[in-house]
């Protein structure tokens, strides 16, 4: 999680550090802090809450002129979000000052290690045992990039580093293991930062890191080694979007913008995805289509919404390809000692790319020989290098916490992989395929239809604020968009809130069910009417026990009127693309119902947008 900062260049280096902090705070919110490197000092100053705390205490007492400069933004992990456990952490005597994100799992035997050569570690990090071990490296004699290849030898874990040394404010020296970090490439000027978003207004020309590996930046270049000081070289590519999709465009949420852009995320998630021929063609498949034609278990690993995302791939592959499928929860995935072959395919789905939990999952499948298919938003990210093929997403920068657009391009896909799947095994025609494509490219025009309506949604939404508990019932492709519709709630308005799939009602969940209880109900398509008519009949189950349903179903449905306390229509769309238009309402529905409710719905309590910690 945590976003990280650094810059050595000409400009002043608070005001590009504060910036990127800015630009980086959905990864974390806890804290905030700077550390500058001017006149042979180190000019410090950290602040728990949100970032606007460090810039009213920076302005109240400015911070000297300095050209280098680190800067972190927290999601708390090891110490509660205090002023002492915020980052930079400064070494022993105060000469070298350290920003980290992710976990360093022996900190605890390096701590006492120090502890029992004099040191005093002030905080309750993991991060402030780096800052020590670096500084008795540089105090030796050795330079930052060094300290830094023979520390990180020393640390077990997943981490990106970034450490300036006040008796060298020519460079800042970071390192990566498990842990986003890019570099942005300027004249005169280099950065680094947790993604791209920190250093868009300056630059887009960025390299991307390997594995294990230490960067250096000074004003006039860049250079990276191994841990073990080798030389090495990173990526370099183009960023393709600019600032202004950084922004919020008079929204008052970058959410409730990013909804908004889903009709043209999801067209651009549609590009050239056809040759001249009609075929089907893929990002970066480096899996022939023999091995395609060899799988025989597909196996869908993710975390949160893109979890969801799964269940509906789940549904579109299995139906289109009659490959059997599975998904799982990342984080659960490699505990339970699952059963891998070179015939299984990993598809692993991840908005940002560096979902620890899926990474790992990833690692443990390749190390069983089997071949992995990411599906991601971020170029050059740690998930789709070490998989054999990717789909990008091409949702562009998404700022708000809660996913929308992430979400929605990732079902996109889901259904170009499943459609890919059949092209290559044969399981359906090319006319069939083509038909399929054809309903796809038509979907941003009913998104944008869904969102021409947002005001009943938005009507509803306010009429909620008094409510403590939301219900979601779905089926089939529905039940997905339910669970997702439960996850924003909980997400945004902090309400107990929970999907289910129709049927299980009467198993249990029913016994939720009181007197106004609002009951949010995803209808499937007229066109499925058993999966319609078993709806239905869940619907008149907590009907007839005080429910009140708020249902989304497709325009026309005239048998749904009658049990329909509120009614949402959707446009005419088949069964399996309707996750498509069917969420958007709900993402709608959680984002004013929170914003009514006086939240911070970019930043909600607790959360960060990347789990880079497992």
């Amino acid at each position: 999680m945590c976003g990280i900062v650094g810059y050595v260049g000409e400009k002043r280096a608070q005001g590009v550090v504060v910036e990127g902090l800015r630009r980086l705070e959905y990864r974390g919110y806890d804290s905030a802090g700077i550390a500058l490197v001017h006149d042979g000092r180190l000019a410090v100053d950290k602040r728990a809450g949100k970032l606007a705390n460090l810039e009213k205490a920076i302005a109240d007492d400015e911070l000297p002129p300095a050209s280098v400069g680190i800067g972190h933004t927290r999601w708390a992990t090891h110490g509660p979000p205090t002023d002492r456990n915020a980052h930079p952490h400064p070494g022993r005597e105060g000469r070298v000052a350290v920003v980290h994100n992710g976990i360093i799992e022996n900190f605890a035997e390096l701590r006492e290690v120090l502890e029992d050569e004099g040191h005093e570690l002030i905080s309750e990090t993991d991060t402030e045992v780096a800052a020590h071990l670096l500084e008795r490296e540089v105090s030796a004699g050795v330079d930052l990039t060094t300290a830094m290849q023979r520390v990180c030898r020393e640390l077990e874990g997943a981490f990106t580093l970034v450490a300036v040394d006040a008796a060298d404010p020519s460079r800042v020296v970071a390192a990566r293991r498990n842990s986003p970090l890019v570099v942005g490439i300027g004249e005169g000027e280099n950065f680094l930062g947790s993604d791209v978003a920190a250093f868009i207004e300056h630059t887009r020309e960025a390299l991307e890191l390997g594995q294990d590996q230490v960067v250096t930046i000074t004003r006039d270049g860049v250079s990276v080694t191994g841990f073990d000081g080798t030389p090495a070289e990173g990526r370099r590519y183009h960023v393709d979007w600019d600032l202004s999709a950084a922004e919020k465009d008079g929204h008052d949420w970058f959410m409730r913008k990013e909804i908004y852009e889903q009709p043209r995320a999801v067209a651009d998630s549609l590009l050239g995805r056809r040759t001249p021929t009609g075929a089907l063609h893929l990002d970066e498949v480096r899996i022939s289509d023999e091995e395609l034609r060899e799988v025989d278990k597909i196996i869908i690993v993710a975390c949160g919404t893109s979890f969801y995302a799964g269940m509906v791939a789940k549904y579109a592959i299995e139906h289109w390809t009659r490959t059997p499928v599975e998904v799982e929860l990342a984080s659960e995935f490699r505990y339970r000692d699952p059963i891998l072959n070179h015939s299984t395919l990993i598809v692993a789905i991840s908005q940002s790319g560096e979902t620890a939990d899926t990474l790992q999952a990833i690692r443990h499948a390749r190390t069983q020989r089997s071949k992995v298919l990411a599906i991601c938003n971020t170029n050059g990210s740690t998930i789709p290098r070490e998989s054999d093929a990717v789909i990008y997403t091409h949702a562009g920068p998404e700022i708000g916490v809660a996913s929308t657009k992430g979400f929605l391009t990732q079902l996109v896909a889901c259904y170009l992989l499943a459609l890919y799947l059949a092209q290559v095994k044969g399981t359906r025609y090319g006319d069939e395929i083509t038909e399929i494509m054809d309903q796809l490219e038509a979907m941003p025009a009913h998104i944008q239809t869904v969102l021409d309506n947002d005001s009943a949604v938005y009507e509803l939404a306010r009429s909620h604020v008094d409510t403590r508990s939301v219900l979601f019932l779905g089926r089939h492709a529905g039940y997905p968009v339910a669970l997702e519709g439960a996850l924003k709630l909980k997400e945004l308005a902090y309400l107990h809130a929970e999907g289910f799939a129709a049927g299980e009602l009467k198993h249990g969940p029913i016994a939720l069910v009181e007197e106004g209880l609002p009951v949010l109900c995803v209808v499937p398509p007229r066109g499925r009417d058993q999966l319609h008519d078993k709806m239905v009949s869940g619907i008149q189950e907590v009907r007839a026990r005080g429910a009140r349903t708020l249902c989304i179903a497709e325009e026309g449905d005239t048998a749904i009127l009658r049990y329909a306390d509120e009614l949402i229509p959707l446009p005419k769309v088949p069964v399996l693309l309707q996750p498509l238009v069917a969420v958007v309402p709900l993402q709608l529905f959680a984002c004013e119902l929170a914003t009514a409710l006086g939240h911070d719905v970019d930043q909600p309590r607790n959360l960060a947008k990347s789990v880079t910690v497992e």
